[in-house]
């Protein structure tokens, strides 16, 4: 009961902080409603949030996004895209992805949960601004087949160092990785003329993400079932973007005092002030409801050898920090 009470005033901290400009951290969830899958990112002096509505599949049909200026106080932008735009979508529209190209903001998205060919798959929006609109790029999915036992859900777009655009995907525990071509309406081949190429490292389950530091190429996903206690985060280092991944280990988990179900993550990186952050979702302790996700934000933090440490999810959140 002790725990349950605890838990309950910190979520109502956070929640009241959402939006007061004196609040010191951002208190964790970092904004109040069921949401999942967060990808994070940084445009000009903002950060976004572009998470999965957290409901049932059939009222999966709209992505919402949020912005902020310090992690702080957040803004809510509502449906910046639903299946009244992209008809093929009925249902379970997951895991956005979003890249910031010539202009234009390119959002990626899974719908229909899509088990055989023609149901649904990874499907492009295309707006001149981060909340939206947006609008079909293709008026189809641009990947909608099963490729090397991937289901195509929970994609991450990922520029090289070289300018290639990479994009990284999978479900029920294989990872594909493909390239882009310069307008996000198809794949280039490899060099060895093949689109896909299967990269799934050790307990792969979903949710990559990918980014770039001192050279190396840090590859991520989740591991577990996204409903269960035990979902969670692990990661690889590799040399390029193609690998090999070999597991280095979890470093975002469940902490029984605090919450359950940590996982679907992405990262953000304030390069002025040289902070990373996690963003990811985890069930409120003692809810049975495996909808019942909500967005955080801690720190994350390296070793001297460049290794990820086991990040400590807090009630607190992260400080105020402006880009």
């Amino acid at each position: 009961m002790k725990k349950t009470v605890i838990a309950f005033l910190c979520a109502l901290v956070a929640l009241l902080s959402v939006g007061c400009s004196t609040a010191r951290r951002s208190g964790n969830p970092v904004f109040p409603g069921q949401y999942a899958d967060p990808e994070g990112a940084v445009f000009g002096k903002e950060y976004w949030i572009f998470p999965t509505a957290s409901l049932p599949y059939k009222q999966q049909t709209y992505l919402d996004a949020f912005s902020s200026r310090d992690l702080v106080n957040w803004t809510k932008h509502e449906r910046i895209i639903d299946n009244n735009e992209v008809k093929w979508v009925w249902q379970a529209m997951w895991a956005p992805a979003i890249v910031h190209k010539d202009k234009s903001y390119y959002l990626f998205f899974g719908g229909n949960d899509m088990h055989e060919k023609g149901e649904g798959g990874i499907g492009v929006a295309v707006a001149d601004r981060p909340e939206g609109p947006y609008k079909d790029l293709l008026g189809k999915p641009l990947i909608d087949e099963v490729i090397n036992g991937a289901q195509p859900i929970d994609q991450f777009v990922f520029q090289d160092k070289d300018g290639t655009w990479y994009m990284y995907y999978g479900g029920w525990r294989h990872c594909n990785v493909c390239k882009l071509n310069d307008d996000f309406t198809g794949l280039v081949p490899f060099d060895d003329g093949t689109l896909f190429k299967e990269i799934t490292p050790e307990n792969y389950v979903e949710g990559p993400f990918m980014f770039l530091k001192d050279g190396k190429y840090y590859f991520m996903w989740s591991e577990g079932g996204w409903t269960g206690p035990n979902y969670c985060v692990a990661y690889a280092i590799a040399d390029n973007p193609l690998g090999p991944f070999k597991r280095i280990g979890k470093i975002l988990q469940q902490d029984p005092e605090v919450g359950t179900g940590a996982g679907h993550h992405s990262v953000i990186y304030n390069k002025r002030k040289d902070k990373w952050f996690i963003v990811y979702h985890r069930h409120p302790l003692g809810s049975r409801d495996g909808n019942n996700r909500v967005v955080c934000i801690d720190e994350m933090h390296f070793d001297k050898d460049g290794l990820i440490e086991p990040v400590k999810i807090t009630f607190e959140g992260v400080e105020r920090c402006k880009l």
